[in-house]
């Protein structure tokens, strides 16, 4: 009884621990994301609107990510859709620090 208990318990606490970081690489590209918005902001490369809209497309990202969490699972092609999603807004960053527009 008390290995049934055990494991029951191990395979919980293992299972809670595969939920929190079931998207790991999207974290990780979203903690980059926004301090190249940051850096963009302080350095002037990118205007408030721009800093504005980026900062918009981050929240959208961390809600979409947190709808596909939500039911316990992130499946194949919710991965693919929240990586796409990222990797758009990557190329937004970059897109709006190297255009002619700079802070003054």
């Amino acid at each position: 009884m008390l290995k049934k208990t055990l494991l029951a318990a191990l395979l919980l606490g293992a299972g809670t621990a595969a939920l929190a970081d079931s998207t790991p690489r999207i974290d990780r590209m979203q903690a980059h994301q926004a301090a190249r918005i940051q850096h963009g902001a302080a350095t002037g490369a990118l205007t408030v609107q721009e800093t504005k809209r980026l900062a918009h497309q981050q929240r959208q990202l961390a809600r979409h990510e947190s709808r596909v969490e939500a039911d316990g699972q992130v499946t194949r092609a919710e991965r693919y859709r929240l990586n796409r999603d990222a990797a758009r807004t990557s190329h937004s960053i970059r897109r709006q620090a190297h255009d002619a527009q700079t802070r003054d």
